[in-house]
């Protein structure tokens, strides 16, 4: 439950206020009377150094001295006939998105680190009928909205549309280390650029725990570098706006309009960098127990499993380094490939010997993923590609990691894709549809590595100032 612990007097002006505004919108505390209790007087004097200040209030362990009604707001997340709570983690990239928007339109929210309270995973598990799932934001104790879209935040809590009329010289889709960086060069070339991002700034980049091959940094978070990225971008000029998911792009007048969600932008040049999504197996059960045992990203899902067993899918770098990062706080990882050998590189197949918690299965078939009887992930039904005999591996939850799908849906018959679905680009970055760009993960071609996505934003950044000269 939600934490306060009030110190005050019954004769104190400031604290008979602000518990008549705690009252007034129904948030519930533990008050100590310090008249009454030396003891609650030395913490008190003791929170303010030597001082004894009241009202003390202490939210979910943050201190608020003597609060105005106004702090109180944004501690709690009270606003003009609602109050919001949001249940989320750091770490996550919705979560993120979700306090953007609601930062950007001066909404207060009170939130509730749920890898810091653990009192708070039951309840978004109840809310969200066993599945843990962040963010969970909830309005006024009824209304519950889970990893809502901008546009459903905005008709939740009736926020205005606002037009937006100026002309940006590029804009860019995607929020990743190829969009950020096409962003850094532009706005050093003095070009106003506007980065749109579907989901989080960084893409599957923040997603990564440990990156250990991007020059300069021996090793570096994927967070901690997109952060300092993103911070440079805006640092030069850029804006930037999450949760906006483009709808269409067109040309009229030599002036691009792109449409998302909510709104309509206008730039003199488009760069997409929309990055790729996990790859599913597409097996029995996968789709009825993703959040339910079932996930694609240790970074944002793992911490939901220390000291428990779970089963990883795939042969790949990605499947090796994200197994061998769950290892260092679950009770074991079983990984699951369906080849005979591995196809990570040499550096990951050595780290993973000499992991003893890891246990191989290799050149298996996983075949359908199996549920208990509360509709969670139970086990893994795989066959040994041999002797066609199957079993059951049974954990906690399983993180598939097989390969990516570039996020172009949207851009079909706007520029030229591969049989795959991947733009293809020629000379500097150039799409088939001039004036539009393309950069990182979605591009034919790419490598997926952070170093070589930042290489294709300055490329992309040659092609806009030659395209806009």
């Amino acid at each position: 439950m939600i934490q306060i612990q009030f110190y005050g007097a019954d004769w104190c002006p400031d604290c008979r206020r602000a518990k008549a505004y705690l009252k007034e919108h129904n948030i519930q505390y533990d008050f100590t009377d310090v008249d009454l209790d030396q003891e609650a007087t030395r913490r008190v004097e003791s929170i303010n150094n030597g001082k004894r200040i009241i009202p003390t209030i202490i939210i979910q362990g943050k201190t608020y001295t003597n609060p105005t009604n106004d702090q109180l707001d944004a501690a709690l997340g009270i606003n003009d006939g609602y109050r919001i709570v949001l249940y989320g983690a750091d770490w996550c990239p919705d979560c993120r998105k979700s306090k953007a928007f609601l930062n950007d339109n001066k909404i207060n929210y009170q939130f509730i680190d749920t890898e810091l309270n653990e009192w708070a995973i039951p309840i978004i598990t109840k809310l969200n009928n066993g599945k843990r799932r962040i963010p969970t934001i909830v309005i006024n104790d009824d209304v519950v909205l889970v990893e809502p879209s901008n546009e459903e935040l905005r008709q939740a809590l009736e926020i205005a549309e606002v037009s937006e009329d100026r002309v940006f010289d590029t804009i860019i889709i995607g929020g990743g280390a190829a969009g950020l960086t096409t962003s850094i060069y532009a706005q050093r070339d003095r070009f106003n650029t506007l980065i749109l991002e579907k989901k989080n700034i960084g893409g599957n980049a923040f997603l990564t725990q440990k990156i250990e091959n991007y020059p300069g940094f021996t090793s570096i978070s994927g967070p901690q570098l997109m952060d300092k990225m993103e911070e440079q971008a805006r640092t030069y000029g850029a804006e930037i706006k999450t949760g906006e998911d483009v709808i269409s792009i067109e040309k009229e007048n030599e002036l691009f309009t792109i449409k998302t969600a909510t709104k309509a932008y206008m730039g003199k040049s488009v760069v997409l960098s929309t990055g790729s999504t996990y790859r599913q197996l597409g097996i029995p059960g996968e789709s009825d127990l993703i959040g339910s045992g079932v996930h694609f990203c240790a970074t944002c899902d793992g911490a939901f499993y220390r000291d428990k067993n779970i089963i990883v899918i795939g042969g790949g770098n990605s499947a090796l380094e994200e197994g061998i990062f769950l290892a260092g706080f679950c009770k074991s990882v079983k990984i699951v490939h369906r080849k005979s050998a591995f196809s990570a590189s040499e550096t990951y197949i050595e780290k993973l010997s000499s992991v003893k918690n890891i246990s191989t299965y290799m050149d298996k078939t996983s075949l359908e993923f199996v549920a208990n009887e509360k509709g969670l992930f139970d086990s893994l039904k795989i066959e040994d590609n041999n002797t066609k005999e199957t079993e059951l591996l049974k954990a906690d939850g399983v993180f598939i990691f097989i390969g990516l799908i570039p996020n172009t849906k949207s851009f079909e018959g706007v520029v030229a894709l591969d049989q795959r679905g991947f733009i293809k680009t020629s000379g500097m970055a150039e799409t088939s549809f001039s004036g539009i760009f393309a950069a990182g993960d979605c591009r034919e071609g790419a490598i997926a590595q952070v170093a070589a996505a930042t290489g294709e934003g300055v490329l992309a950044s040659y092609g806009i100032k030659n395209y806009l000269k």
